[in-house]
């Protein structure tokens, strides 16, 4: 099956398919690079993975009929499986984010740090907030360049699922 994965830190775009090779054992190719993996399920949402002989943990949370939620070390990563007319329309209409963006909380977790305030100038990629969820600190990234226009959380706060976390609203055409 063919994926399109996207890294929430980076927020760059691949192509990844990933095929069953026998139960439990996936062949998957990233950039012209295929490797196989063993999976193993741990957990209601935990699977242990061991790719050339390195064992990690990966969290998964179903996003739809077609997508995923993948946090490993760390990283958040969204997967959506297309077919390849879908993802040639979706690559060529792209639309470009335009006025204030919300960020809501991927996953339910506690805050454990908020490195701005209102008012504060973000670059697009820059961390916000730190949100420990699963016994793992995810930080939380700038969509857009801008200005933190709302803060909803504070340090030490327990959120939910798709809790508003902060707003960025993008520079005023004409300012520099």
């Amino acid at each position: 099956m063919i994926y399109q994965v996207s890294d929430r830190k980076t927020k760059e775009t691949h192509r990844v398919e990933l095929q069953e090779v026998s139960e439990g054992v996936y062949r998957l190719t990233l950039e012209g690079r295929t490797v196989e993996m063993n999976v193993a399920k741990s957990g209601r949402t935990i699977y242990s993975v061991i790719e050339e002989g390195r064992q990690f943990e990966a969290v998964v949370d179903e996003q739809g009929a077609h997508g995923f939620d993948i946090l490993i070390r760390g990283r958040l990563f969204h997967l959506e499986a297309v077919d390849e007319r879908s993802l040639l329309l979706t690559q060529q209409a792209k639309a470009t984010a335009s006025g204030p963006q919300a960020v809501e909380a991927e996953m339910p977790g506690k805050v454990v740090k908020v490195h701005c305030s209102v008012g504060d100038e973000v670059e697009e990629g820059q961390g916000v907030v730190v949100l420990e969820a699963m016994k793992m600190e995810n930080e939380i990234f700038a969509p857009i360049s801008g200005r933190i226009a709302e803060l909803s959380v504070r340090e030490g706060e327990t959120v939910e699922t798709g809790a508003l976390l902060f707003v960025v609203a993008p520079p005023e055409e004409g300012s520099s």
